[in-house]
C-alpha cells in the first residue's frame, strides 16, 4: 500500500512540474512582445524594457533545465520502485511454492494476516482473543483427563495371585470357572492400577482445579479429584478408611512467602516426590507402572512442604508429614523428608529424595531404631532432541516391632524413549527389584520386568499407547489359569483424552 501511494504522489509531482514549465515558458514569450510595442510611443521606456526582458528569459531557461533534471531523477526513482515491486512479487511466489509445516499457530497467523501490506506486517503473528471460559476463569486453571484401557494376559489367570496389589478388585461374581459357578479372579500380578484382566478397564479420570501463587497474588490452591481403579489402590491403605478421601487425589493450599526469590509453602494432601513415575499414566513414558513405583515408594503424604528455588539449576524442598499414604496418622511420630533438584546442564537433571520417620502403628517419635527410611534417585538425560534416557534407583528399610531384624528392599529401573516424529514415540523399560524379606510385595524374592511401548498421538488431546510387558520372578507369584507360575506376559492398549476448560469457546 505504501509503495502504491508513493508511486501516485510521484506521478502527480511530474504532472505538476510539467504544467509549471509550460506556463513559465508561455509567460516568457508573451512578455517580450508587449515590451517592444510601446517603444515607438515612449522612447525613454525602450532602453529600460530591453535589459529587463533578456534576464527573465535566461532565468526561465535555467529553471526549465533544473526542472527537467528533477523530472529525470524522479523517473529513475520510479523505475527503481517498480523493480523492487517486481522482486517482492517474485519472492512471495517462491514462498507460496515452498511447503511449510502445518501448525495451529501458522493457521492462526495466515487467517489474521492482511492480504496486502509490508512483509513485516504479514509475518507478525496475531494473538487470538481469549475464549469466554478463559476470561471467566482468569488465573484459575481447570483441566482434566480420562484414561481407559484393555488388558489381555496370555496365561489367563483365574485365581488371585500373591503379587496382586491391594485395592484392585479380585473377585468378579459374573465370571465362572468351568461349570462350578464359582467366582473367578481375573487379575494380573505386579500391576499398580491395571490388574483387572481381559476386559475394558477404567484406570483414572481426573478433574484439576488449581491456581499457582506468585509475587502479585501470594495465595494459591490445588484441588485434584480422581475417579477409577487407581483411586481405589492409592487410598486403600488409608488408616481413615477408603471412604475418607477416596476421590481426593490432592488438596492443598499454597503460599508464596516473600523470602528471597520466593519460598512456596504447601499444606494438605499431595503426591510424593519419590520415583521416576507418577499416578497419571499420561505423564509417564510407559502406560503400565513400574514395580518400583508400585512397591518401593509411597503414593502420597499429608502435611506441609516448603520449596525454595535458588536459580534455574538448584532447588530444595523440605517435608514434615504424617507418613506414607495416610491422612489419619497411625502413630504419634512424624516423617521428615528432603528433596534436592539439580540441573547441572540443560540436558541433565538429577533429583535426590530422602524420607525417614516412624510408620508402624503405635510407634512413638523417639523410637528411632524402628523408623522407615527411603532413598530415591532419579537421573534424566536428553541425549539428543529425539532420544531421552532415565534411571531410577530406590533403597528402603523398616523395622517392625514384631520382627527381630529390619527388612529392606532395593531396585533399579532404566528407561529409553525415542521420539520418531511429533506423533510417534517408542519407549523401553527394564527394572530389577529385590524384596529381601517380602516386606513390600508379601513374598520375598527377586523380580524382573521388561516393557515395550509404542505411543501414537491421534490428535493434540488424544493419546494412545500400545504395550507388551513381561514379568519374571524366582517365586511362583503369577498364575496360568489356576496354576502358579514364575512369569507373566501381557499386552495392553491405553487411551487417554486430555482437556482444558480454557480451550472451550
Amino acid at each position: 500500500m505504501r509503495t502504491q501511494k508513493r508511486t501516485v504522489l510521484m506521478v502527480m509531482a511530474l504532472c505538476f512540474l510539467l504544467s509549471c514549465c509550460t506556463l513559465l515558458a508561455f509567460g516568457a514569450g508573451g512578455s517580450g512582445e508587449p515590451a517592444a510595442a510601446p517603444a515607438s510611443a515612449t522612447p525613454a521606456a525602450a532602453p529600460a524594457a530591453a535589459p529587463a526582458a533578456n534576464p527573465t528569459t535566461a532565468e526561465v531557461s535555467e529553471r526549465v533545465d533544473d526542472m527537467q533534471s528533477e523530472i529525470e531523477r524522479l523517473r529513475n526513482e520510479v523505475s527503481e520502485i517498480e523493480r523492487l515491486k517486481s522482486e517482492v512479487i517474485q519472492l512471495r511466489q517462491q514462498l507460496s511454492a515452498t511447503p511449510q509445516p502445518l501448525t495451529s499457530a501458522a493457521l492462526v497467523q495466515d487467517a489474521a494476516a492482511p492480504q496486502t501490506g509490508t512483509p513485516a506486517a504479514a509475518a507478525a503473528p496475531a494473538t487470538p482473543p481469549p475464549s469466554a471460559m478463559a476470561t471467566a476463569l482468569g488465573a484459575i486453571n481447570v483441566t482434566g483427563f480420562f484414561d481407559g484401557y484393555y488388558a489381555y494376559t496370555f496365561g489367563h489367570p483365574t485365581t488371585n495371585v500373591p503379587s496382586t496389589t491391594f485395592g484392585n478388585p479380585t473377585t468378579f461374581p459374573l465370571a465362572t470357572t468351568g461349570f462350578s459357578g464359582a467366582p473367578a479372579t481375573l487379575v494380573s500380578g505386579l500391576r499398580a492400577f491395571t490388574s483387572p484382566d481381559r476386559q475394558f478397564g477404567f484406570n483414572l479420570a481426573e478433574l484439576i482445579i488449581n491456581k499457582a501463587p506468585d509475587a502479585d497474588n501470594r495465595l494459591g490452591f490445588n484441588l485434584t479429584f480422581g475417579f477409577g481403579n487407581a483411586m481405589n489402590v492409592v487410598n486403600t491403605t488409608e488408616p481413615g478408611t477408603l471412604a475418607f478421601s477416596q476421590y481426593l487425589k490432592e488438596g492443598y493450599l499454597s503460599y508464596n512467602a516473600p523470602i528471597g526469590k520466593g519460598l512456596q509453602i504447601d499444606f494438605g494432601k499431595f503426591v510424593t516426590s519419590n520415583g521416576a513415575e507418577v499416578i497419571e499414566s499420561m505423564t509417564n513414558w510407559n502406560y503400565t507402572h513400574s514395580i518400583l513405583f508400585t512397591y518401593a515408594i509411597p503414593f502420597y503424604h499429608y502435611g506441609a512442604r516448603a520449596k525454595y528455588t535458588f536459580n534455574d539449576k538448584v532447588n530444595l524442598t523440605g517435608y514434615i508429614v504424617n507418613g506414607w499414604n495416610n491422612i489419619v496418622d497411625n502413630n504419634t511420630g512424624k516423617t521428615y523428608g528432603l528433596s534436592l533438584g539439580v540441573n547441572p546442564t540443560k540436558t541433565v537433571s538429577i533429583v535426590q529424595n530422602y524420607y525417614a520417620g516412624p510408620e508402624q502403628p503405635g510407634i512413638t517419635h523417639s523410637a528411632g531404631s524402628h523408623w522407615r527410611q527411603l532413598s530415591d534417585t532419579v537421573v534424566t538425560w536428553t541425549a539428543t532432541p529425539k532420544l531421552s534416557l532415565m534411571a531410577n534407583g530406590d533403597y528402603g528399610r523398616d523395622h517392625p516391632l514384631v520382627v527381630a531384624k529390619p527388612s529392606w528392599w532395593a531396585g533399579v529401573a532404566g528407561y529409553a524413549k525415542y521420539q520418531i516424529d511429533p506423533k510417534w514415540a517408542a519407549i523401553a523399560r527394564y527394572e530389577y527389584y529385590d524384596d529381601h524379606a517380602g516386606f513390600t510385595t508379601g513374598v520375598a524374592g527377586h523380580y524382573h520386568e521388561f516393557t515395550a511401548t509404542l505411543e501414537r498421538k491421534i490428535a493434540g488431546n488424544l493419546i494412545t499407547r500400545w504395550e507388551y510387558r513381561y514379568d519374571l520372578s524366582n517365586n511362583a507369584v503369577f498364575a496360568e489359569n489356576t496354576t502358579p507360575e514364575k512369569h507373566q506376559s501381557q499386552v495392553i492398549g491405553g487411551l487417554i483424552y486430555v482437556f482444558d476448560f480454557k480451550d472451550l469457546k
